[in-house]
C-alpha cells in the first residue's frame, strides 16, 4: 500500500487550509517528559530565580549531514553566513523558499569541516535532504527521529539537558568541580564527567544564562543524576512538558511557523515527496483568525526577526525575494501583554485560569479592524499574566499600543472569515519581542 503524500492530502481535502484547519486542536507538548514535576509555576520561576533542568532528549529530530558538499548544500538553501562558521559553533539555520517564506528554522551545529548536525522540528531537515538528492550533492545523511516517531521504539542517539537560570553557573561548577572553559555564545566546549565525554553548548533561554549538555545516550542517566544530586542544595527544579513550552514566548522565538511550501506550483514534486503524516501535513491550524488562503499564514525571516541572520554575500534559494522585501516587511513580531482581568474573565470565568498554552492564530484587532495574529500564547507566572507572540501591522507595533485579542475558535470553511461570531475580546498592550529585556539586549547582541 502506497504511503499517502502531502500533495495527496491536499488534493483530497481540496486545499491546504481544508487539510490543516482543526478547531480546538490540542497544543503540542514534548514527548515522554512528565507534564509537571514541581508544578508549572515553580518550574517557570526556577529559570528566572534559581536553577532549572530541562530534558530535550526526546522531542528533537536530529539529522547528521556529512560530505564534501555539505557546506555548499546548506549555504545554497539557507540565508546564513557560512564564511564565518567555526567547527564547534551552532547557528539558527533559516531555509526559505524562492518566494522568501521560511520553511522553518533549526539549530545547525558544525561538528567538523564537512560535517553538521541539524536539530529541531524536521521540516528544515526534509527540505535540505530533498534538495540534496534532487541536486546531486555529494553528501550523506543519518537521521534520528523524535521519540514519538522513532520506528521500532528505542532510545535517542543523544541526550540533551539544559541547565538554566541565575544559579546555572554555580550548579555547573559543582558538577565539574570548577568553571568550564570560557566559551563564546552558541559555541560548544568538550567536557568530561568521570570518564564520560560529551559537550557543553553555551546559550540561554528567556534571557537567562546557561548551557545545553549533549552527548551519547549511554551516559544519559549518569549525567542526569549528577546534575540532580549537585543541584539539590541549590534548589534545582526539573521542568516538565507544560512549562517547557513557555520560555519561547518571553525570548521571542516563534516555534514551528507554517512552512511556505503549500502553494508554489514548482514545489508540487516536493509536496509529493513529503509524507502526509509528517509535520507538514499534521501540524494543525486553529483559532479566531481564519483565512482560506494558506499564504496568509506564511512568514518571512524579517517578520520573525531574523533579518540580521541573512547574508546576502552568497547566492541562495529565496535571495532575490528577500532583497525585494528587505525594507517593507508586511508584519512585525511583537509581544502582547494580555490584560490579566480580561484573562480571568474570558479564560478563567472570573477565576485564576491556571495554565494557558495555545499555538492558535487568534485575531488581533484595533479600531481599523484586523491588524495581526497571535502565533503562540502562554501563561507566564513570573510576569503575572498571559503573553502572546504576535505578528502585527508595523503601524500598530509601537510599544504601548492598545489592541484586542479575539478569543475563540473559528469553525473554518462555511463561515465567513470576518463573521461576527460573538467571541469575547481580551485587551492587550504591545511590547517588544523578545519581551525579556536581557534576551532583547545582551542575549541578542551575543547571538
Amino acid at each position: 500500500m502506497t504511503t499517502p503524500s502531502l500533495q495527496d492530502g491536499i488534493d483530497k481535502a481540496g486545499s491546504p487550509i481544508q487539510l490543516l484547519w482543526k478547531p480546538g486542536a490540542a497544543p503540542w507538548t514534548p514527548e515522554v517528559v512528565e507534564r509537571e514535576y514541581a508544578g508549572w509555576r515553580l518550574e517557570q520561576a526556577a529559570w528566572h530565580e534559581g536553577a532549572a533542568l530541562l530534558n530535550l532528549s526526546h522531542h528533537m529530530y536530529d539529522m547528521w549531514i556529512e560530505g564534501p558538499d555539505a557546506t555548499r548544500l546548506l549555504a545554497d538553501h539557507g540565508v546564513n553566513n557560512f564564511e564565518k562558521f567555526a567547527v564547534g559553533q551552532a547557528k539558527q539555520y533559516v531555509p526559505v523558499t524562492r518566494d522568501g517564506n521560511i520553511v522553518t528554522d533549526g539549530i545547525l551545529a558544525r561538528e567538523d569541516e564537512n560535517a553538521y548536525l541539524l536539530s529541531g522540528i524536521p521540516a528544515a531537515q526534509h527540505w535540505v535532504q530533498y534538495h540534496a538528492e534532487k541536486g546531486g550533492y555529494d553528501v550523506s545523511f543519518e537521521t534520528d527521529a523524535s521519540s514519538a516517531f522513532r520506528h521500532g521504539g528505542g532510545n535517542p542517539k543523544l541526550f540533551r539537558y539544559q541547565i538554566q537560570g541565575p544559579l546555572a553557573q554555580q550548579l555547573v561548577e559543582r558538577v565539574f568541580d570548577g568553571p568550564l572553559p570560557e566559551t563564546k555564545f552558541f559555541h560548544s566546549t568538550p567536557v568530561s564527567l568521570d570518564g564520560r565525554d560529551f559537550k557543553a553548548l553555551r546559550h540561554g533561554m528567556a534571557g537567562q544564562a546557561g548551557y545545553e549538555f549533549i552527548g551519547p545516550w549511554e551516559h544519559s542517566d549518569y549525567v542526569h543524576e549528577a546534575f540532580l544530586k549537585a543541584g539539590e542544595p541549590l534548589g534545582l527544579i526539573q521542568v516538565g512538558a507544560l512549562a517547557y513550552t513557555t520560555p519561547s514566548v518571553e525570548s521571542g522565538w516563534i516555534p514551528s511557523p507554517v512552512p511556505g511550501i503549500y502553494t508554489d506550483p514548482e514545489l508540487r514534486d516536493y509536496r509529493a515527496h513529503l509524507a502526509l503524516y509528517g509535520i507538514e501535513g499534521q501540524r494543525p491550524l486553529n483559532g479566531s483568525y481564519f483565512s482560506p488562503d494558506i499564504e496568509d499564514y506564511y512568514l518571512s525571516p524579517y517578520e520573525l526577526g531574523y533579518g540580521k541572520l541573512i547574508h546576502f554575500a552568497h547566492d541562495f534559494v529565496g535571495r532575490e525575494a528577500l532583497l525585494a522585501a528587505k525594507d517593507q516587511p508586511r508584519r512585525k513580531k511583537v509581544t502582547l501583554v494580555l490584560n490579566p482581568d480580561d484573562v480571568r474573565r474570558v479564560v478563567g470565568a472570573g477565576e485564576d485560569p491556571g495554565f494557558v498554552l495555545t499555538y492558535a492564530r487568534h485575531r488581533v484587532e484595533a479600531s481599523v479592524g484586523l491588524v495581526g495574529m497571535t502565533v503562540q500564547t502562554a501563561s507566564i507566572d513570573p510576569v503575572g499574566t498571559v503573553l502572546a507572540q504576535t505578528v502585527i501591522d508595523p503601524a500598530h507595533a509601537e510599544p504601548g499600543t492598545e489592541v484586542t485579542v479575539v478569543w475563540g475558535e473559528h469553525p473554518g470553511f462555511g463561515t465567513e472569515p470576518e463573521a461576527d461570531l460573538g467571541f469575547p475580546r481580551i485587551r492587550a498592550t504591545v511590547q517588544p519581542s523578545p519581551f525579556d529585556q536581557h534576551a532583547r539586549t545582551h542575549y541578542r547582541r551575543n547571538s
